[in-house]
């Protein structure tokens, strides 16, 4: 672009003429960057939007319009996510609890002297899984002692025989407390892998009812398809909503109750040899 005109003197009088000289103007500064500015662009607050499928979503719409397969799918992922929290929820209260005596378990049997004192103070922690072992197996103990004893050949199939009943006694507290632990965490793992298919049943059944409507008002435009449609999607949102967290908590569960196993077992071998060295010399 041409810049002003400039004006330049001609003589002593003051005169000034009017030469065309051109000037070449600095570049124009953005307003992004322009200081002077009250309002920068860069600086303007961004508004928070809800996502556009949850903001545009009328669920009594949704519910209105549903036929009764799609209710009754709807009602049935409701009732078996609620059921999933409140067993999630049971689930990880009793698993915290038992970590939390065990450890507490552990810590009196390494540190006790006489393994009455260690029975009574398991019989305290009603939580723990270890602690349950542990009284089985000196259960069966105190009935081996009790028992009277033959001559030496009797003595030494007591011996024999004795040991095997306090292992075996072992094993079978391990096996029910594993049961025990596994109680209903199963069903997790059933609504994980079956909601999102009983949701994506619901899904078809809407749209199927969709493009009947729309085949009956002889209308197929974007306006009459995207609502339906969209509707009937609902249904597999609801199923990964009730699948996902009883995903989740199945896994950790699993995991966890996998490591009580492990302990039990290694217990189980301590407590074993502790007998040998103690009771069957």
């Amino acid at each position: 672009m041409f810049g002003p005109l400039l004006l330049h003197p001609t003589g002593g009088g003051g005169n000034y003429s009017l030469p065309w000289a051109i000037e070449l103007k600095q570049p124009t500064v953005s307003p992004l960057f322009d200081p002077v500015l009250s309002e920068c662009y860069a600086l303007l607050p961004m508004t928070p939007h809800l996502p556009l499928a949850l903001g545009a979503m009328n669920y009594v719409e949704i519910i209105r319009d549903a036929s009764l397969i799609e209710l009754a799918v709807l009602l049935l992922l409701m009732g078996v996510s609620v059921a999933s929290w409140a067993l999630i929820a049971m689930k990880a209260s009793q698993l915290a609890k038992a970590r939390a005596q065990s450890l507490t378990f552990l810590d009196t049997f390494w540190k006790a002297s006489r393994l009455e004192a260690i029975y009574q103070t398991a019989q305290k922690l009603d939580g723990s899984p270890l602690s349950k072992v542990f009284c089985a197996g000196y259960e069966e103990l105190t009935k081996l002692a009790q028992a009277k004893e033959g001559g030496t050949e009797g003595a030494l199939a007591e011996r024999l025989g004795g040991i095997e009943n306090v292992e075996r006694a072992l094993h079978r507290a391990s096996t029910a407390q594993i049961t025990e632990l596994e109680n209903r965490v199963s069903f997790l793992g059933t609504v994980g892998a079956a909601s999102p298919f009983v949701g994506l049943f619901g899904t078809v059944i809407g749209i199927l009812s969709a493009f009947n409507q729309i085949a009956e008002q002889g209308n197929a435009t974007l306006a009459t398809v995207a609502a339906p449609v969209g509707n009937a999607l609902f249904a597999t949102a609801a199923g990964l909503f009730a699948a996902i967290p009883a995903v989740v908590a199945y896994n950790s569960f699993v995991s966890r109750i996998k490591v009580f196993d492990t302990e039990m077992s290694n217990f189980s071998a301590d407590f074993l040899n502790i007998i040998k060295r103690h009771f069957f010399r």
